[in-house]
């Protein structure tokens, strides 16, 4: 498997800027969201990945194509890679659920292993499909550094994948929370097919395996 896996989050849209669900709509990146790439492909330049994989959307594309420039490296699209569906969530005003529905934006919040959006999916279901798309990409890549560029909040689903870091609030995105971080993977990778729904996503997951 690559030594680093470096997950970028790519540029942000009109959606998170009016405070809305993106999910998994295909939607372009924003003047804003694209000011801030510059910035992580000059913190790439002591040590550039390899190759990059993009989920399938306009943002993250856009995104590592503009990351791929720097390095001469042309991104691949991994459908797999694709943000979770939130269903009829996505276009609503963050503000708007929490106001009709506090129970489900609660719900969403402290426990989003057990609920799934109407019409949307289990994050149980998005995270089988990432661990696909990261198997293929680790059978790929035995060394080396490799970028993978994701919308929010599946990067946050990545880092937790393969690190355990905290999924955090995943109806909005944290402003102080690095849009890039470098992963050692080859020791911290613990696959979850496992998973079962309404697990704490602290757990230590019977059956897990490194990949």
């Amino acid at each position: 498997m690559p030594d680093y896996l470096v997950v970028i989050r790519s540029a942000s849209t009109d959606y998170e800027l009016q405070g809305r669900v993106r999910g998994s709509l295909d939607i372009p990146p924003s003047a804003e969201g694209l000011s801030g790439v510059e910035a992580i492909a000059n913190r790439l330049a002591a040590a550039a990945p390899e190759a990059i994989y993009s989920a399938p959307t306009a943002c993250a594309l856009e995104t590592a194509r503009i990351i791929g420039s720097r390095f001469g490296v042309v991104p691949k699209k991994l459908d797999r890679l694709a943000n979770i569906d939130l269903g009829l969530w996505q276009g609503k005003l963050v503000d708007e659920i929490r106001r009709l529905q506090p129970t489900v934006h609660r719900q969403w919040q402290d426990d989003p292993w057990g609920i799934a959006p109407p019409e949307g999916e289990f994050l149980e279901e998005a995270l089988e499909r990432v661990e696909e798309a990261l198997d293929r990409i680790a059978k790929r890549h035995p060394r080396g550094r490799v970028a993978v560029v994701v919308p929010f909040p599946l990067d946050s689903l990545i880092r937790w994948l393969v690190a355990r870091e905290p999924l955090d609030d995943l109806w909005e995105c944290d402003p102080e929370r690095e849009p890039m971080v470098e992963l050692p993977i080859a020791a911290q990778w613990q696959t979850t097919r496992a998973m079962p729904r309404g697990a704490s996503p602290s757990a230590v997951l019977p059956g897990s395996a490194a990949l």
